[in-house]
């Protein structure tokens, strides 16, 4: 096969892929290594990706009008055209015929004719119409649904156990594009001595105001993942938020600690160079499917940790079948979710996710509670964590562990930068609007 030098007809593919039930992230990074682009198309072709995942919704609500036959036109054919209306909206710096002439060559090459002409009729009727304003809409849920592009299930529960104004915060600040962020080593290097060298190497990178060891890198022109510092161990990337779970944990050199849930091993990571000053402790890194050890380890030599990390595949739900009771010092439980923290970096899963998902998903987290709750010592630190923000799979997990499991205290969750110190609550609840990073969850447990 050809590879695709069109920036424009690969975002079309990634889009069709994505709405079909890939992962964004993977089906960016394995398209962008199939193609032929230049740096500059390879910039166009993730904005307009993402772009279109973050505003589907809107644009669905625009494009309707002028379409008369929605379910008779392909999937690729409404994705075409969503990327015409993201650049034409958001893309001031393209000129508005490039983009027609742009759209209208992907639509005679990926199709037919008829598809041509189609294509070709719905953009100059947008273009004479012009396109309905969302914020006229007058139904507060329907207008912040389709205005964020976030589902009216999504946008009740969060007005319900949030309030109208957070709510609406947390989804205006959805749509704004995600930052980079990493992790120092600190196997390795200081994030001081990162943070120097990133800077000296061109990288425009700052100190996180959530992490102690993340560093949020702006504007780079070399992928960090590309770069030396990632390939030689001296970082890994991760989200602030993701780092707060192994902050909240008091690890001590020589501990035996369960990451319960580890795949692909950032928090096992994390954790494990924490243990690797003394050289004793370990981190065992279970996961469900036997597939990804491969990364858990790969990630554990990366970064100068494979002493410390003990890969094996093992549903949580059966630890019982292989631990004894009161073996590990510590224990986090980073727990299968929705993931509705990371609709700003995973916008998809904002359409993907159900309320169904949310009840089947808080039963296995409960269920996972449940069955490493006895592995853990009298004293030890329970720490469970997910990414998402409803309570559902929260705090009421959580409460209904707790009077499964009343041995088991829920403490103040500490961080290294004393995240939220005026909070009402002991679990740690971070949304997305509050620092622009990934929406979590970290609630500690002491088994008393």
């Amino acid at each position: 096969m050809n590879k695709i030098t069109n920036p424009r007809q690969l975002a079309v593919s990634t889009l069709t892929r994505t709405k079909q039930g890939a992962y964004s992230n993977l089906q960016v990074d394995t398209d962008l290594k199939q193609a032929e682009l230049s740096s500059a198309d390879r910039r166009l072709y993730t904005s307009i990706v993402y772009g279109v995942l973050q505003h589907q919704m809107t644009f669905e609500y625009q494009l309707a009008p002028f379409l008369k036959n929605p379910a008779q036109v392909d999937e690729w054919v409404v994705q075409l055209l969503y990327t015409a209306m993201y650049q034409m909206e958001y893309l001031d710096r393209i000129p508005k015929r490039a983009i027609f002439d742009e759209t209208i060559k992907v639509a005679k090459k990926m199709g037919h004719d008829g598809i041509r002409r189609m294509v070709t009729g719905v953009l100059h009727a947008m273009d004479r119409k012009k396109l309905a304003d969302p914020n006229q809409i007058e139904d507060l849920v329907k207008r912040l649904a389709v205005t964020s592009s976030v589902p009216q299930w999504i946008v009740e529960l969060l007005i319900d156990q949030l309030g109208q104004d957070k709510a609406t915060s947390i989804l205006i600040s959805l749509n704004q594009p995600p930052k980079q962020s990493v992790r120092a080593n600190l196997a390795v290097i200081s994030r001081d001595e990162l943070l120097n060298e990133l800077n000296e190497a061109g990288y425009d990178a700052k100190a996180s105001k959530v992490a102690s060891e993340g560093i949020v890198i702006e504007h780079s022109e070399i992928p960090i993942t590309q770069s030396d510092f990632f390939i030689d161990g001296k970082l890994t990337v991760q989200d602030e938020s993701a780092m707060l779970p192994a902050e909240a944990m008091p690890i001590e050199a020589s501990d035996l600690i369960l990451d319960a849930c580890a795949a692909p091993g950032g928090k096992t990571t994390q954790i494990a160079t924490r243990l690797s000053a003394a050289k004793k402790g370990q981190v065992v890194a279970l996961d469900i499917h036997k597939n990804k050890m491969k990364p858990i380890n790969q990630n554990a030599k990366r970064l100068h940790v494979s002493e410390q990390v003990v890969a094996q595949a093992l549903d949580a739900r059966n630890v019982g079948d292989v631990f004894e009771d009161g073996l590990f010092d510590e224990i986090l439980v980073d727990a299968p979710c929705s993931g509705l923290g990371l609709m700003r970096r995973k916008p998809e899963i904002r359409y993907q996710k159900t309320p169904a998902d949310i009840e089947k998903l808080s039963q296995i987290q409960l269920a996972i509670l449940t069955a490493v709750a006895p592995k853990l010592k009298v004293g030890g630190q329970l720490t469970y964590s997910t990414c998402t923000i409803v309570n559902q799979e929260n705090k009421n997990v959580i409460d209904q562990f707790v009077i499964n499991h009343p041995e088991f205290e829920v403490q103040y969750t500490h961080t290294d930068l004393d995240l939220k110190a005026d909070r009402n609550q002991p679990d740690l609840r971070i949304y997305p609007d509050d620092y622009l990073s990934d929406g979590f969850y970290v609630c500690t447990l002491i088994k008393q």
